[in-house]
């Protein structure tokens, strides 16, 4: 179904946005990208600089979906699991992968 890089390192963003293939992580995310297949990064790095901020551009560019790794608190969690389930759920909606997480946006 795709690939998901949760968390991803400024680094790892890096040094996929230029194209180095030096560990499966980065070489399975250049696939992805070549292939057209879901790739989401969950970065978790803030503030973001605008180095950063170039590299995100230019993987949402070439397909790539960036998430940071914010929590959302509109639908009231009670613990960190809620807070973490949320994530997950976004990430899973963004794969067309079922979940009961969380009720989808708008539905």
């Amino acid at each position: 179904k795709g690939m998901v890089i949760i968390p991803c390192t400024t680094g790892t963003l890096g040094a996929i946005a230029s194209g180095v293939s030096n560990c499966l992580i980065n070489r399975s995310a250049d696939v992805c990208l070549k292939e057209k297949t879901p790739l989401i990064m969950v970065v978790r790095e803030t503030p973001f600089s605008t180095i950063h901020l170039e590299n995100m551009l230019k993987l949402a560019n070439a397909g790539a979906t960036i998430m940071p790794a914010n929590p959302a608190f509109y639908h009231n969690p009670t613990d960190i699991i809620g807070v973490v389930d949320y994530m997950v759920a976004r990430v899973l909606d963004h794969l067309n992968i079922e979940q009961n997480l969380l009720a989808q946006w708008g539905k």
